[in-house]
């Protein structure tokens, strides 16, 4: 939000500058004050010094704007209504311009800063002191040329009011825009969190139970193994983790780094699937059965945006097999490009089997869940894919998704 109306000017210049206009103003004051009058010289000298003290102190002044406000539309008013117009020329008509000019700017700075309580009033008692600045040189013959007269100067302050109001209504849009991108990005973070870390945290359960089991047994050689496989996977969902910070941290959407000298990790792809399924595999006792119908030059054809979905999917679905069909007895992943022309796509594939008989695995089947695949469908639905995942076969399950490869952005 714009609070300090002149950003990007240095305090000190600013302060000088605004010093240097009310220093100008009083010595104004003081040599028109007999040819004049008090009745112009008086508001036109605290409306500029009032007004050029609240900008140059900014934003320490802030707080004070609604005083210094009401005190610009108090004087004015009284010099308007206290002592006989004169029909002086020259310097009274010039100085009565320079206050109704630094009358609007207070104005604009009321709506444009004030809360809309304030504004209201302070910005009508303004706009109403201002219009009624000319009365003071001369007032027309008639009623109507008065009001007529008043009534165009008021204009011209609600006009200085639209601005202010304008300008506000940015700042206040900036300000919902921050706060859905924050929400956003908070959002996002919970995706990815889901996604890569719980997937290396529900093989480290898997292992867990394993040694307590095999521990119980008696089997204590077994555990050291088990023991080590844990602290595999917990290396590795530290490193999911960093990886997904880093890739949060990306300035850019073409993944360049935020700051000179970064060296963050590329984004999660194609060729990342492999490894992920050599991870679930080591980490349970399941066997995923892996196939990749792609050549290396077609991977590289695969937009960035495409393979990070493919594997995203991936994730998803290996990570509700740990979760809700721990002993399923086999899994099968496979990844392939079908179609041709527009009409091709990458499909990726997540099956597996129904569960084994009796309490053959470790993990159980966890109720509840999160809202993965409902995320995972919105971001493929974006990418103008089909997502689909329910019963497959004998009691089995099935995810899959169908990724165009057509009209979807460049790689990174």
């Amino acid at each position: 939000m714009l609070l300090n109306p002149h950003r990007g000017l240095p305090t000190g210049a600013a302060r000088t500058a605004c010093t240097a206009v009310s220093v100008l103003a009083l010595l104004a004051a003081v040599f028109t004050w007999s040819d004049a009058g008090w009745k112009t010289v008086v508001p036109m000298a605290v409306t500029v010094v009032v007004t050029f003290t609240v900008l140059g102190w900014w934003p320490k002044a802030r707080p004070v704007l609604a005083p210094a406000a009401a005190t610009v539309a108090v004087v004015t008013a009284l010099g308007t209504l206290i002592g006989r117009p004169s029909r002086s020329e020259g310097h009274a008509g010039l100085m009565a311009l320079v206050e109704i000019a630094v009358s609007l700017l207070m104005i604009f700075m009321v709506v444009r800063f004030e809360s809309p309580r304030r504004a209201l009033p302070l910005g009508s008692a303004l706009a109403l002191s201002e219009s009624t600045v000319l009365l003071r040189l001369e007032i027309p013959p008639t009623l109507a040329q008065t009001l007529g007269q008043s009534a165009m100067f008021m204009l011209v302050g609600g006009g200085a009011a639209v601005v202010g109001g304008y300008l506000r209504s940015l700042d206040s849009r900036r300000t919902r825009s921050v706060h859905e991108a924050r929400k956003a990005q908070r959002t996002q973070l919970a995706a990815d969190l889901h996604d890569f870390v719980a997937h290396d945290v529900s093989g480290i359960v898997v292992l867990a139970q394993a040694a307590q089991v095999v521990g119980g047994a008696g089997r204590h050689e077994q555990v050291l193994p088990l023991l080590e496989r844990i602290e595999a996977a917990g290396l590795q969902a530290l490193a999911s983790l960093d990886r997904t910070v880093s890739m949060l941290n990306t300035s850019g959407a073409d993944g360049s780094s935020a700051g000179a000298g970064d060296v963050r990790s590329a984004p999660y792809g194609v060729r990342d699937i492999a490894d992920l399924v050599q991870r679930f595999t080591t980490s349970g006792y399941t066997e995923v059965g892996y196939a990749c119908a792609l050549t290396d030059e077609a991977i590289a054809e695969v937009p960035r945006e495409v393979a990070e979905t493919a594997h995203r999917t991936v994730v998803e679905a290996l990570t509700n097999v740990r979760r809700h069909a721990a002993s399923t007895t086999a899994v099968r992943v496979s990844v392939r490009i079908a179609g041709d022309g527009p009409d091709r796509a990458l499909v990726v594939e997540v099956s597996n089997t129904a569960q084994a008989i009796g309490p053959a695995g470790f993990g159980g089947n966890r109720s509840g869940g999160g809202t993965g695949l409902l995320a995972l469908t919105e971001r493929i639905a974006v990418l103008g894919g089909e997502f689909t995942a329910g019963p497959y076969g004998d009691d089995g399950w099935r995810v899959l998704a169908v990724l165009p490869l057509h009209g979807t952005p460049a790689r990174a």
